[in-house]
């Protein structure tokens, strides 16, 4: 479980980010969605221990991620291209990951067999570096590296960007069907909403830096998300 208490973040005098409460329990799927600058790729980062809170603090299983290591096997994330290595072929890149995470390369390339329609020819085998893919074909490295070792925690942030639209359906399902068949929670930062309600069973909405939504999702979740930004294009 991830648990937030009185997290902040403040940057030059000007408050990014303040969550008093929050939890994302085991096995959940969880969508956050909010406007650019809202506050979403802060949160993650703070979850992943990438930059120092304010003020409160993150845990995992009841470990405050900046006090310990321990919790660092339990969490698969893909965040940016930065959290790729370009010099690497995505082969080279998914053997480190799997060493990383207990995996020998056997594991890794079985592993990488549910893959082969996600990866549509384009990944394996193709001899280039990272640098050198296109940029969806490194999301699409970035994501499923995320997954190796199956990890009790996946964190994404914009997974469907940059992806054509046949793969977003690919990836849609891979998602549904990774949840059904294991215990991660899930944690899915995306612009897009209607991917985001259909994948995601729960939606949390930031703005401004704060939690303004916390909801169960239902058919009218999206029409709802969708008044709601609306309504902020009149409030600006």
């Amino acid at each position: 479980m991830i648990t937030i208490n009185n997290l902040s973040k403040v940057y030059e005098n000007k408050k990014v980010l303040s969550i008093e409460n929050l939890e994302f329990p085991k096995g959940q799927t969880i969508g956050l969605v909010g406007n650019n600058g809202a506050g979403k790729t802060t949160l993650f980062s703070l979850i992943l221990d990438l930059i120092e809170p304010s003020s409160g603090y993150v845990s995992i299983d009841g470990e405050k991620v900046n006090e310990s290591e321990s919790w660092k096997n339990k969490v698969g994330a893909f965040i940016d291209e930065t959290f790729l290595i370009g010099y690497l072929t995505p082969e080279e890149y998914f053997y480190f990951l799997g060493e990383l995470r207990g995996q020998n390369k056997a594991n890794v390339d079985e592993f990488l067999k549910n893959f082969t329609d996600f990866f549509n020819g384009e990944i394996l085998n193709a001899k280039k570096y990272i640098r050198d893919l296109s940029k969806g074909n490194m999301k699409k490295v970035g994501i499923i590296g995320a997954l190796i070792g199956t990890p009790a925690i996946i964190i994404l942030d914009e997974p469907f960007a940059n992806l054509d639209p046949s793969t977003q359906i690919k990836l849609k399902n891979l998602i549904r069907d990774w949840s059904q068949n294991s215990d991660s929670t899930f944690l899915i930062s995306s612009h897009d909403l209607a991917h985001t309600t259909e994948v995601c069973e729960r939606i949390v909405v930031i703005n401004k830096g704060e939690l303004v939504r916390d909801i169960q999702t239902s058919p009218e979740t999206l029409r709802d998300l969708e008044q709601y930004f609306a309504d902020q294009v009149s409030i600006s």
